[in-house]
């Protein structure tokens, strides 16, 4: 079933947290845009990313401490091997 919204839908905050940081890896956002957090949406009952509201902690950890560089990185080096 979709939503109303037309969004992804994320069954679980474990889902959400997860696509929000997977969203950082595979786009290449500038500073400040691209999503930030999730939501539980009121109308489906699942969660949504949005690029409004404060940046979630997670994602905030994953950028200072480098990890979303590091996993752009190695899909680059990985998508290089499959010859993309």
């Amino acid at each position: 079933m979709a939503c109303t919204s037309g969004k992804r839908m994320y069954l679980n905050t474990m889902q959400a947290e997860e696509a929000l940081l997977q969203a950082h890896v595979q786009f290449n956002y500038r500073a400040g845009t691209g999503p930030v957090t999730y939501y539980k949406c009121e109308d489906c009952g699942d969660y949504h990313l949005t690029s409004r509201g404060v940046m979630h902690p997670a994602l905030a950890d994953a950028i200072r401490n480098g990890t979303i560089k590091k996993l752009k990185e190695a899909a680059n080096w990985s998508d290089k091997f499959k010859g993309r």
